[in-house]
């Protein structure tokens, strides 16, 4: 990572200024069998998030939404990432917030950084160091940071261990009748819109920016369309699905940062999608899981304040107020 820093989304030598995600490093999984290497257990795993990372959010919610509050510990890194990637949060900061100063995992105490936590398990590591990150505190390795393939293991692997109320069918995030259309539906959101606000506001030439600001704005227009004739409050009408929780986290930070600091305001989502507005708005206030994962400071300061590259002022705007209206 010597030749590119970490604050730096796209090489400053790119001639074509696209954005390129980097792909998961650690993809093993959690499963039921208790001869697995990663078996199932309560109070093994340890979950490390940023309240401002969508793809980290998505993990919360899934383990909320699971009831595995009390068996999959969390803690959460500081907003602001910086030149030696996420540090996390401590007492003597001012601009921590000491109610999600949760401690890292035990044999981490003293860890500054989540880059230690990479390094400990490979010194030679050269990615990113991203979020989330689960880990097993058995055999002290990373288990997965691949936000997707951990909420599919928390929608399954645990369910012997859960109240009954949190298992499938009744709490199943995917379910076997819709996955065909799950994965379809996953994989245009994920590419334009997901993705696509990164694409756009990454993007370091004009070209790059309006070829995939553009698609993100069709896809949003596509998800609109959908959301106006579902025969109930979520994507697949009256089961809340993955695609409720991955879509979810990308709309909910729409207003407050992607309008304005990625340049995605061809129209914003209080005012120019009225059904992505009222799917969004009625998971925040009534399903418990998804406003627990949010936290508006952490994702404004974050984004505005840790992306140099495009705000090298690193100033946060005021607005828009509130940051998420009533239903």
């Amino acid at each position: 990572m010597a030749a590119q820093k970490i604050t730096d989304w796209v090489s400053p030598s790119s001639t074509s200024g696209e954005f390129k995600r980097q792909q998961s490093t650690f993809r093993d999984f959690i499963t039921a069998d208790p001869s697995s290497p990663f078996p199932a257990e309560a109070n093994r795993y340890h979950l490390y998030v940023s309240y401002a990372c969508p793809w980290a959010t998505r993990t919360l919610i899934a383990r909320h939404l699971k009831g595995l509050t009390p068996l999959i510990s969390v803690s959460a890194v500081h907003w602001h990432l910086g030149s030696l990637g996420w540090p996390f949060p401590s007492a003597s900061d001012p601009a921590s917030d000491p109610a999600l100063a949760a401690p890292p995992a035990p044999g981490h105490e003293d860890f500054k950084h989540l880059r230690e936590v990479y390094f400990s398990v490979n010194p030679e590591y050269t990615g990113r160091f991203t979020v989330p990150v689960l880990w097993d505190k058995v055999t002290k390795r990373i288990v997965s940071n691949e936000s997707s393939e951990i909420v599919r293991m928390f929608n399954t692997a645990f369910d012997g261990l859960i109240e009954e109320e949190f298992r499938g069918p009744k709490v199943d995030l995917y379910p076997e009748g819709l996955r065909e259309s799950i994965e379809e539906t996953n994989a245009w959101q994920y590419d334009l819109i997901n993705n696509g606000v990164y694409k756009s506001g990454f993007a370091t030439t004009q070209e790059a920016y309006e070829k995939n600001v553009v698609a993100l704005f069709e896809a949003l227009d596509r998800a609109e369309e959908h959301l106006k004739t579902a025969p109930g409050p979520y994507w697949f009408g009256e089961k809340l699905t993955e695609v409720d929780v991955r879509l979810w986290v990308t709309i909910i930070r729409f207003d407050p940062v992607y309008v304005q600091h990625f340049k995605c305001n061809i129209r914003d989502i209080r005012s120019g999608y009225p059904a992505l507005h009222k799917w969004m708005r009625n998971l925040y206030w009534n399903v418990p899981a998804f406003k627990e994962a949010t936290n508006f400071l952490h994702i404004k300061n974050h984004y505005t304040k840790s992306h140099t590259q495009i705000n090298p002022l690193s100033i946060t705007p005021v607005g828009p107020l509130p940051d998420i209206m009533p239903l």
